[in-house]
């Protein structure tokens, strides 16, 4: 039997798990890295490493301050714990088969098979970036993995679809969630585009209620999600402080990926 390196670190189910030590103490900002991404992502919405690399170019301290954060509650602190990894729990068909109509679950699963989307495709997209740290065995690396793959959750339940105006509304409500950087230059980008793109509806303002609202909304690092997939959706919704998208959902779904420089 091959031995594992002394560098492997174990899951809840005792598999190991090898990964390499970070090799940085700060994270630095790279500004004009990201706006070259951003100008690739803007000619091409689905070009989902573009994504990533602005994160990381702009991600800087973010991390460090989420980390912090969730070791500053009793729930966050668990979580930490135990160092879920959660692109597992939500690639795990069984898991997620378990859950009943009307439950954030249920609604994950809807929204994932609807789009063909997977938690493992993120997480491959996001390796993709050549300086990355999102890997390594540290735990700020671990809590970035967890905004990774918390996303298409969040989508769920802010009620933003994945099309252009619903990703940048979703980015846009994630930067006072995360503090980080690389989701206001998305969500700015692209709702600029929607104003160049003069589409005659609401698009640049249905970005800026999602800021906001993100700002009113509770934590949603912090939560426990195996417990939050079980909870009816609207319920989660009220106790999370989520309301209505309702600026965004008076944007016909035709027009929202009619953006200057975009394929819709």
């Amino acid at each position: 039997m091959q031995a594992v390196s002394s560098l492997a670190t174990f899951d809840l189910t005792g598999e190991a798990d090898v990964r390499q030590p970070s090799q940085l103490t700060a994270h630095r900002v790279q500004p004009i890295r990201a706006l070259r991404a951003m100008r690739r992502l803007v000619a091409d919405k689905d070009d989902t490493e573009q994504v990533f690399e602005i994160m990381n170019a702009l991600s800087g301290r973010s991390p460090d301050w989420g980390y912090s954060r969730l070791l500053e509650t009793p729930e966050g602190g668990a979580q930490a714990y135990r160092r879920l990894e959660l692109a597992d729990r939500l690639q795990d068909r069984a898991w997620l088969a378990q859950f009943g109509p009307g439950t954030v679950g249920a609604a994950y699963r809807d929204f994932i098979d609807a789009q063909n989307f997977s938690a493992y495709g993120l997480a491959d997209e996001s390796r993709k970036i050549a300086d990355s740290e999102i890997e390594a065995a540290h735990p700020r690396a671990w809590f970035a993995r967890r905004m990774r793959d918390v996303h298409d959750i969040w989508h769920v339940l802010t009620g933003y679809q994945a099309d252009a105006l619903g990703e940048a509304c979703l980015v846009a409500f994630s930067l006072p969630q995360t503090r980080s950087a690389g989701f206001g230059l998305i969500a700015s980008g692209i709702a600029v585009q929607f104003m160049r793109a003069r589409t005659g509806y609401p698009c640049a303002r249905a970005v800026f209620q999602a800021w906001r609202d993100g700002r009113r909304a509770a934590w949603l690092p912090g939560e426990d999600y195996e417990r939050l997939f079980a909870e009816p959706l609207d319920v989660a919704r009220r106790r999370l402080k989520i309301p209505t998208p309702t600026i965004y959902q008076r944007v016909p779904p035709a027009v929202r990926n009619a953006y200057q420089g975009g394929k819709g």
